[in-house]
């Protein structure tokens, strides 16, 4: 089966995660390593209000990952989360191929290399108009 490069955003529980801030999100790593997989990059994102209450909790810490891992094996990663008391709700995304190596640069915190000039100019494209006496009324 394909291996497959994964985003996947979770909720931890912001009280567990404060006690304990390695040993709650070395978890995912655990999980994805569980499931046969690669952690690419792991950090934390962010500690924010919820929108609405999840288990009573109106924080949550956000934690990213990106990783690799094989298709068939998701629905474990999945399921592992779901049984993990210190993660109230993840979101998991396939990468696209083209932004892989972008996207985890950046969550290292890495520039990201611009592409060449000749890839980003903007010109308009040509236009074809029809010749002069076509247009003219006879």
């Amino acid at each position: 089966m394909a291996t497959n490069v994964y985003e996947c955003l979770v909720i931890l529980d912001p009280n567990r995660y404060a006690r304990d801030p390695g040993g709650v999100s070395g978890q995912i790593s655990e999980i994805i390593q569980k499931c046969s997989g690669e952690v690419l990059v792991s950090r934390l994102w962010n500690e924010q209000r919820l929108a609405y209450p999840i288990d009573g909790h109106r924080k949550g810490t956000y934690w990213l990952t990106y990783f690799r891992l094989e298709g068939g094996k998701l629905t474990e990663f999945k399921r592992a989360c779901q049984l993990n008391d210190n993660i109230l709700r993840n979101l998991v995304l396939k990468v696209d191929p083209r932004l892989v190596d972008a996207l985890v640069a950046h969550a290292r915190g890495e520039r990201v290399a611009e592409p060449a000039a000749a890839e980003t100019s903007s010109a308009p494209a040509e236009t074809t108009s029809a010749p002069a006496e076509a247009a003219a009324p006879q």
